[in-house]
């Protein structure tokens, strides 16, 4: 055995090693996944005439990939369609996900392709910074940066030693995309949030993944959505990147077994 595989290797990139039995990422019992519906392993279909039809099918969404690879639990907190303005107004209260019941260790958060849609349709607005009220989350103004903060500062509360992964969006082949500055835009965002807020981390895959072109697309799409092995290489890609997070700060991750517990270690 040699030991120095699990060590961070200077000059390493988050996806240079691809794990198969996900990696470190096994050290958190619970985590949370957030987001829509390719959180969700949602299947596009046709219906009778012709007309798409869509589908959870939460067996095959990365996180339950990412859980059986692992060997943790995964909750998905997700539905094809969502956004972080229904997460925060309706969607999480109804289905009891604020509750210390469910309260994880990791929370990865992929939400903004369905925000993107509706900014661009004039529905609200981008927002930035100055949106979120440190002392009271549910001041936040109603604009998309305020209720993404909003998803951190309620689950820190619930959580406060919980870790956070904020998901980017990849990048298409696309370069005509309308949702291209707005995508670039969110990943500003996420990495001003993981600045502002302690145990915040990005999972940059704008940056790092391969590009969605159509090659990727013959292999790991159905139509507009990804099919049951593009769910697969996304685990395969969330639990590396983080592998790669807890390698390369063994610090921040040293006491994740006491998260969700009254104790700690004051020595380290």
């Amino acid at each position: 055995m040699n030991i120095t595989d699990y060590y961070f290797k200077e000059g390493e990139k988050p996806l240079d090693n691809i794990v198969t039995d996900g990696g470190f990422c096994g050290i958190f019992r619970k985590i949370a996944c957030i987001g829509d519906s390719l959180s969700s392993g949602e299947f596009e279909g046709t219906g009778k005439e012709g007309e798409k039809t869509f589908h959870d099918f939460f067996d095959y969404s990365w996180g339950q990939y990412l859980a059986r690879l692992a060997g943790t639990t995964v909750y998905n907190f997700s539905k094809g369609g969502m956004s972080a303005k229904e997460y925060c107004e309706t969607f999480a209260e109804k289905n009891m996900f604020w509750n210390k019941e469910l309260a994880a260790q990791a929370y990865i958060i992929a939400l903004g392709a369905n925000d993107t849609t509706h900014m661009l349709a004039g529905k609200y607005e981008f927002g930035s910074l100055n949106d979120i009220c440190d002392e009271d989350c549910a001041q936040n103004k109603p604009t998309f940066v305020g209720w993404y903060a909003q998803i951190i500062q309620r689950y820190k509360a619930l959580q406060p030693d919980a870790k956070f992964f904020l998901m980017t969006m990849p990048r298409s082949d696309w370069p005509a995309d309308p949702k291209n500055e707005l995508r670039d835009r969110h990943s500003e965002l996420l990495y001003a949030l993981a600045e502002k807020y302690s145990n915040t981390y990005v999972l940059d895959l704008r940056k790092y993944a391969p590009v969605y072109d159509k090659e990727f697309r013959r292999n790991f799409y159905l139509a507009g959505h990804m099919n049951a092995a593009g769910y697969m290489i996304t685990a395969k890609m969330v639990a590396s990147y983080i592998d790669y997070l807890i390698r390369k700060y063994p610090d921040d991750f040293r006491q994740v077994g006491f998260i969700g517990t009254p104790f700690s270690n004051k020595n380290v």
